[in-house]
């Protein structure tokens, strides 16, 4: 490894305490890349080795009031994900999510009377879940460990472990054994 690498790393390791120093606790190394927008009013507990994108387009983390947001070891967001936890959202360690990815737990208003509030319901990612380009993750969704949703899905159900997903609204399109 070069000089030059080291301090970029360590320079983004920096950046990442300084952008993440809001949350309730963030694990070791985190590295983050351009000016994300975090909002915590909640809690928001992030693991090891977090890598987090903002760069071309600006990514944000919400928490309400009471809310949780839980991102494990190893997590990879790119730039343009919102994430927005009323109540509770998880990513599983070793999750990927692609640019524009955007995971709420509230649909913010209720359909018959947009004056009142909806109910929340949680978000949860498995281990290892990839998240292609502007996938959107609703309320209420368990998605299994290793799956894969395509890009530009809107999942609305829950999806099962080692399976591909794709499409509006999701469905499996195949499943898969992941090797050891």
């Amino acid at each position: 490894m070069s000089l030059g690498y080291k301090l970029d790393s360590a320079w983004h390791v920096l950046l990442g305490r300084w952008y993440l120093r809001r949350c309730t606790r963030v694990g070791r190394l985190p590295r983050v890349y351009g000016r994300p927008r975090i909002t915590n009013l909640g809690e928001v507990m992030i693991g090891e080795k977090f890598r987090f994108f903002s760069t071309t387009v600006t990514s944000e983390i919400v928490t309400y009031p009471g809310a949780r947001l839980e991102i494990g070891s190893g997590v990879f967001i790119n730039y343009g994900a919102s994430i927005s936890a009323h109540k509770l959202v998880q990513i599983g360690d070793g999750c990927q999510l692609g640019s524009y990815a955007c995971l709420m737990d509230n649909d913010y208003h209720s359909v018959e009377d947009r004056d009142r509030p909806s109910e929340s319901r949680p978000i949860v990612l498995g281990r290892d879940v990839w998240l292609g380009v502007r996938v959107i993750v609703l309320k209420g969704v368990t998605i299994g460990d290793h799956a894969v949703i395509g890009a530009g899905s809107v999942v609305t159900r829950d999806i099962p472990a080692n399976c591909l997903a794709a499409g509006v609204p999701a469905k499996v399109i195949r499943t898969f054994e992941v090797k050891a």
